[in-house]
């Protein structure tokens, strides 16, 4: 129990005079009480007596803390606090609290944002090239030396990359083939070419669509994982004593995701370009269009050039995507959201690379006449 009495002395001091336990279950009935009797008071210096307080926890040195910290215009002060639930008190500086703690960071002038925004940018396309220089060397060194390469992890990314992946790829791009072939044949058969919807289907999937689509769901999928994994052994000081022994995180972590990513990305851009066609041959049924004429329009349609020209690009693919994502967990920072901080950056600027690359891929196809 605990109880408060209030005496106004001559000289015109109030005392508040607190008795018992100050706990967590006490307090909650003391602390409105002690708010009167200093708001009964205003002007008047205030002295708290804790001479019959027999026992003080975190929750009584809050309430303390609180009542010297009020703004009232006049002082209030603690008196005949046992010396260990002094010492507790003295850890804490009341005048702190009437003051913002996490004040708004002050704006600065627009140039200097763009400034700063800019060198951000630089930074990390310096970072980047020195990343790349890195990768180049550790994969060199892989070809030289391949029992250097860890391939138990090889193969478990593998698993993880590939075979994992196969639904969500053959969701999408199921449904891919039977919306291009339905938004494209619903137009067409005004004219009576439906037959043509193949030749945009194979061509499109084939060149387009079908990679680039499963990389842009790999960079969401796996190169986001690659960036939470590395980021959390980074925050976790893992890859720090990777360097302590003496060994090279790129070559230790990102290289087997590398090869894991190049073996399982063209796979997959296979998967993928080989489902969009069973999705355009299924929706062209509707149309009178048997699936043995779709695939035979198809065969006409596309050639061994039009098929290399999509394939080349997931092993393209399959190297910003892992990269990325070790890059920007290697990148992480201290701190609690540092790690999605990573995973976020690693799919915003995976998908921003691959649609730039497949840009840089049609204009260099357009001038090749491929």
């Amino acid at each position: 129990m605990a109880t408060i009495a209030v005496n106004d002395l001559p000289d015109g001091r109030r005392i508040v005079a607190l008795d018992g336990r100050l706990d967590a279950s006490t307090v909650r009935v003391l602390w409105p009480q002690a708010h009167e009797a200093l708001a009964q008071a205003p002007g008047k210096p205030v002295t708290v007596d804790a001479a019959k307080v027999d026992y003080c926890d975190g929750a009584g040195v809050a309430l303390l803390v609180d009542l010297v910290a009020q703004e009232r215009g006049a002082t209030v002060e603690v008196a005949n606090l046992a010396p260990a639930f002094q010492a507790l008190f003295n850890q804490f500086d009341p005048r702190r609290l009437s003051q913002e703690l996490d004040p708004e960071a002050r704006r600065r002038p627009a140039i200097e944002e763009l400034g700063r925004a800019a060198a951000a940018v630089w930074k990390d396309i310096a970072e980047q090239v020195t990343f790349i220089g890195e990768i180049t060397a550790a994969l060199f060194y892989a070809v030289l030396r391949p029992q250097t390469v860890r391939w138990k992890d090889v193969w478990r990314v593998c698993e993880r990359v590939g075979a994992d992946a196969l639904p969500i790829v053959a969701l999408i791009s199921f449904l891919l083939g039977m919306i291009l072939a339905f938004q494209s044949a619903v137009p067409m058969k005004r004219f009576g070419a439906e037959i043509f919807v193949a030749d945009l289907i194979g061509l499109s999937m084939l060149r387009e669509l079908g990679p680039l689509m499963t990389a842009i769901l790999l960079a969401g999928r796996s190169g986001a994982a690659f960036a939470a994994e590395i980021g959390t052994m980074r925050v976790n000081q893992e890859v720090d004593a990777l360097t302590t022994m003496g060994l090279d995180p790129v070559r230790f972590l990102v290289t087997p995701r590398i090869i894991a990513a190049l073996l399982m990305t063209p796979l997959l851009v296979l998967f993928s370009m080989l489902v969009g066609l069973v999705g355009g041959a299924i929706t062209m049924t509707s149309f009178s269009i048997p699936v043995v004429t779709f695939m035979k329009e198809v065969d006409s349609a596309v050639t061994l050039t039009d098929f290399l020209a999509g394939f080349v690009k997931s092993f393209v693919f399959a190297i910003l995507i892992a990269g990325i994502g070790c890059l920007r967990g290697l990148q992480t920072a201290a701190g609690a959201s540092a790690v999605g901080e990573s995973a976020t950056r690693a799919v915003v600027s995976g998908i921003i690379l691959l649609v730039v690359v497949d840009g840089i891929f049609a204009v260099t196809y357009y001038v090749l006449n491929i």
